[in-house]
């Protein structure tokens, strides 16, 4: 019930733009982010750092194995978890302030396009269930 009131609000919502607006345009955000070269290129380095994470476990694991005093084991133990965690912490930080960087370079991109071509509104495509002209391909274009 919530969704469809939703929906009938968004449908009433654009239909009332539509009658001021004369110039909407939509994107699709999803595929601009797949398209971009930034983001593939730092899926594959956070890729490549979890797989050294992966690494650290495994040398824990064997150094705790062969580890006899059970006091040792829990030093060891803790010293390996808490090097994880930092290096795993800082990797997560590290990721998402450059994709929060990529983000904001696909914005800007939109907001040169929606005003060179004097665009009164661009909304997500997702959120359009009819109308406006897709600038998808021509962003798409400008991003790296």
């Amino acid at each position: 019930m919530k969704k469809i009131l939703a929906s009938l609000i968004l449908l009433v919502m654009f239909t009332n733009l539509a009658v001021y607006a004369e110039n909407i345009a939509v994107v699709d955000l999803q595929q601009l982010v797949a398209s971009s070269s930034k983001v593939k290129q730092l899926n594959q380095e956070h890729s490549r750092q979890v797989k050294e994470l992966d690494k650290i476990l495994i040398n824990a694991r064997g150094e705790i194995a062969a580890e006899k005093d059970p006091a040792k084991v829990l030093i060891l133990e803790d010293k390996y978890m808490n090097e994880f965690n930092a290096k795993k912490k800082a990797l997560e930080s590290d990721y998402n302030h450059k994709l929060a960087d990529i983000e904001s370079n696909i914005k800007q991109e939109i907001q040169k396009k929606a005003t060179a071509d004097s665009y009164d509104y661009v909304f997500a495509k997702s959120v359009v269930l009819f109308g406006g002209k897709d600038i998808t391909n021509e962003i798409k274009n400008n991003i790296k």
